[in-house]
Formats: structure tokens, C-alpha cells, sequence
């Protein structure tokens, strides 16, 4: 365990070219040391090196996996027993609640999240602030469902009820949205998915005809994040 602050952003991109979240995330952790490992590519951090981690968006299903995810879950397990705080986004967010509450807590969404949506903060959190509305960046398929405890529902939407979780009496949390992606990177990886997924570029070309509204979430979860240290 290090001495200060260290940072692992487990990057799950399948197509890097098009998307690097691990660009999106380092605009927001400032000054703290980090480095990043990507997945796919069977590249996981040793934990002795690190007090946080953070699992990141992937165009991959969490319905679906590969080799790499399965060695990933177990590297969740690792990080969760070892007491280090844990950040997952979209795909990690999914990810985080397969590995800690199985695979029935995972599934297809009923209908996909796309674009700048609204969500209900349920409860006042460090992470995401007081209850009430806000709105963030959100691409998603599948989804975090059913949570047992200690799991803690602490954002909402109508279409998928866990858009963010935490463990009670634990470091770790969940994130469906994608509030580390700002507006016009955003604008850019919907028009690119689009060109390269025309079975769903309806859904894209939709979103990028609706408003941006991004109630800047991100400020107030990296800099809760980052204020636990151990």
C-alpha cells in the first residue's frame, strides 16, 4: 500500500481508436499519481502499488465476456478484500456488481440509456451530494439490478432503478452514467459509435439531437473519491 494517494484506472476499451476513457478520467484526477492497465490485453495492476481503483466504460457486454473480464472480476474480488477504494463506471460499474453480487445482478436493460439524462439522486452521499434531480452523460445496454445488502441504491432513473450503488461501510461504488465524459467529447464518441454501429445509429443520431445537460457530477465523485486514503 502506498504511502499517498495512488491511482489504477483499469482501462476495458474494446475499440481504442474510438474511445479512451482513461483520457476522460485523468482530466479529472489533477495532481495524484496514477496509472493505467489495459484489460483486454490481460494487463491488471498489483495492488500493493495502489489505494484506488478505478474500472472504466467498455463497448463490451458484461453478458458476454471474454477471458480477459472473467480475470478481471477475480482482480475485483482481490481489490474489494484487500480494503481499496473502488470507483466503476458503466461497463465497470457492471462489472463491480458481478464480481461482489453474481451474475443475477446483471442483465439487458429494457430499454437503452443514450445521451444527457436526467437521474434522481435518492439519499445525500459524499459521492454524488444532496438528493434531488441532476443530469449526466449516459451510454448503456445492460445493467446493475436486484442489489442485495449491503448494497445501497443512491441514483435512479425510471428505465434503470440502479444508476449508482454503494457498499455500505465500504469504499467502493458504482456509477451507470458516464459523468467523467465532458460535453464535446461526449458529442464526438456518440458520432463516432454511430458510424460504426449502424444497427443502433438511430439512437446516437438522437441524442445528438437533444440537449447537453451535464450538471458537472464528475467534480464532486473524483474529489470524494480521492479524499479516501488509508
Amino acid at each position: 500500500m502506498p504511502t499517498e494517494p495512488r491511482v489504477a484506472i483499469v482501462d476495458n476499451a474494446i475499440y481504442p481508436d474510438l474511445y479512451q476513457p482513461v483520457e476522460h478520467w485523468r482530466t479529472w484526477l489533477g495532481g495524484v499519481s496514477w496509472d493505467s492497465y489495459y484489460a483486454p490485453d490481460g494487463k491488471l495492476p498489483a495492488l500493493s502499488g495502489y489505494s484506488h481503483v478505478i474500472l472504466t466504460g467498455s463497448e463490451a457486454s458484461i453478458l458476454q465476456r471474454e477471458p480477459w473480464a472473467d480475470r478481471e472480476v477475480e482482480f475485483v474480488q482481490e481489490a474489494f478484500d484487500a480494503g481499496r477504494a473502488i470507483l466503476g463506471s458503466c461497463y465497470g460499474h457492471q462489472l463491480l456488481a458481478l464480481a461482489l453480487a453474481g451474475p443475477a445482478h446483471v442483465g439487458r436493460c429494457r430499454e437503452p440509456e443514450i445521451g444527457w439524462i436526467p437521474i434522481e439522486i435518492k439519499a445525500p452521499s459524499a459521492l454524488l451530494g444532496d438528493a434531488g434531480p441532476a443530469y449526466t452523460f449516459s451510454v448503456h445496454f445492460d445493467e446493475v439490478r436486484d442489489l442485495p445488502e449491503p448494497f445501497e441504491v443512491l441514483a435512479s432513473t425510471e428505465i434503470c432503478p440502479v444508476q449508482a450503488f454503494g457498499v455500505k461501510g465500504r469504499n467502493v461504488w458504482g456509477l451507470q452514467i458516464h459523468p467523467e465524459i465532458d460535453v464535446e467529447p461526449a458529442r464526438r464518441i456518440l458520432s463516432r459509435f454511430g458510424a460504426i454501429f449502424p444497427r443502433v445509429e438511430p439512437l446516437y443520431a438522437r441524442a445528438l439531437s437533444g440537449e447537453s445537460r451535464d450538471s458537472r457530477l464528475i467534480l464532486r465523485i473524483v474529489n470524494s473519491f480521492l479524499d479516501i486514503f488509508s
